[in-house]
């Protein structure tokens, strides 16, 4: 049996957003979707707002609202999708929480309704992407890149078996759009050199070298299941978090490995995912590896 794409749903402009992302990827690889509307997402992004005159109590009418144009708007965008909704009694994040466990890949807006001017990334999506089972993409970003015009998917290349996994979720996303694949692998030496000429130095170039055999290493394996898939390998020095904003402004899709904890309460976020989720231009998916 295969797992649906899950996406979380509130009714704001940007779970909108990111409903009409996960219709296109659902007719991408072929996948059914369910939509999840939370009926307590106000614990997180703010309260229900009151619709007057009707004696229904206000988040049962919004959780209406919300299913229904929801699922009009997908069978506007892609009639062939194969769509169900629900309404889940919980708050939004540990409802979809509990829908990886069951979902092929989960999708969320980069904010929910109730979220302050100012603020870059919203709480629900911010926690699901670090506690989720399954690889959560938040839609962020310039319109250009949540439409899928740049025709390229970046993926940064750490050390380790999660960095595969996000490989390999790379170039299935870039073989399902028919786009090539920046990976981008970052390295620092320990001390940067004052003089400029001696950025070539040997002392420094073993660095570059090491960053280039681990970005070999990773992908090896995984470009054989994908070979019609093309690869552009990209060694820069710098810190990953930066490194990787640069390339995603002109992206389609941010893919980031990510690893569980060990006292298994989540995903471990560091600074790259964080940055890249409150900064990216285009769409982030975070991959668990496992």
């Amino acid at each position: 049996m295969e797992f649906p794409l899950v996406v979380g749903v509130d009714g704001s402009d940007g779970s909108l957003v990111a409903l009409d992302w996960a219709v296109e990827e659902a007719a991408r690889f072929g996948l059914s979707l369910r939509v999840v509307h939370a009926s307590l997402w106000e614990r997180y992004e703010g309260p229900v707002p009151s619709f007057g005159g009707d004696e229904r109590p206000a988040d049962e009418l919004v959780a209406e609202r919300v299913i229904a144009v929801a699922l009009q708007r997908a069978g506007q965008l892609h009639p062939d999708v194969k769509v169900d909704a629900v309404t889940v009694p919980s708050d939004a994040v540990d409802a979809l929480v509990d829908e990886s466990r069951r979902a092929a890949a989960l999708v969320t807006g980069s904010s929910g309704r109730g979220v302050l001017r100012g603020m870059l990334l919203g709480s629900v999506s911010l926690a699901v992407a670090g506690r989720a089972h399954c690889p959560v993409t938040v839609v962020r970003g310039e319109q250009r890149n949540i439409r899928g015009t740049a025709h390229k998917v970046v993926v940064g290349v750490e050390e380790g078996e999660e960095a595969a996994a996000a490989v390999r979720f790379a170039l299935r996303e870039a073989e399902g759009r028919g786009c090539e694949v920046e990976a981008v692998r970052a390295w620092r030496a320990p001390q940067q050199p004052t003089d400029p000429l001696m950025v070539l130095d040997d002392s420094v170039r073993v660095y570059a070298e090491q960053a280039t055999d681990v970005l070999e290493e990773v992908l090896g394996a995984a470009q054989s299941e994908y070979p019609r898939v093309t690869i552009r390998r990209t060694v820069v020095e710098g810190p990953a978090h930066k490194a990787l904003l640069q390339p995603s402004a002109d992206a389609d899709l941010l893919v980031l490995g990510a690893s569980r904890r060990p006292d298994h309460r989540g995903l471990h976020l560091g600074r790259v995912s964080h940055t890249a989720l409150h900064h990216a231009a285009c769409p982030v998916a975070v991959v668990p590896h496992g």
